[in-house]
């Protein structure tokens, strides 16, 4: 079982709605995955929005977190530098607020993969110049 896998919005998304292209995708990537997943604010506020119009997905989101299925694991306010000089190192790419937090998660968690459906974390790089282990649908 994978352990310490950082969750981006989109399959977040996918595993909340059953009409996503990649909920199947997600639930059976899920069933090789230890809880918790963990994730940053910014994840959460993307998905709540992206959320307001499936069905119950806001309150499953909350479930999630009740459950401690998704802990967030990342404080904005101590890596302030840090997401500062991501967002400017990519901003041609261009890298969202909750991406540049995943880098730096991934940065902080040895060993993690980000959980994620955006092609962007195979540009990304964490430590400047270290690619990071990522989970996501074979293109």
């Amino acid at each position: 079982m994978r352990q310490q896998v950082l969750l981006d919005t989109g399959p977040l998304i996918a595993l909340i709605d059953r009409r996503d292209h990649h909920h199947s995708w997600v639930t059976t990537e899920l069933a090789t995955i230890q809880p918790p997943l963990l994730s940053c604010e910014a994840v959460l506020s993307e998905a709540w929005f992206l959320l307001q119009r499936v069905n119950n997905g806001r309150e499953t989101l909350v479930e999630l977190l009740k459950s401690q299925q998704i802990l967030v694991a990342f404080q904005f306010n101590e890596e302030v530098e840090s997401i500062t000089e991501l967002l400017t190192r990519y901003r041609s790419v261009p890298i969202s607020f909750a991406d540049a937090s995943l880098v730096r998660m991934a940065e902080k968690y040895p060993g993690s993969e980000v959980l994620t459906l955006d092609s962007d974390f195979l540009i990304y790089r964490k430590h400047k110049n270290q690619p990071i282990s990522v989970i996501m649908p074979e293109v």
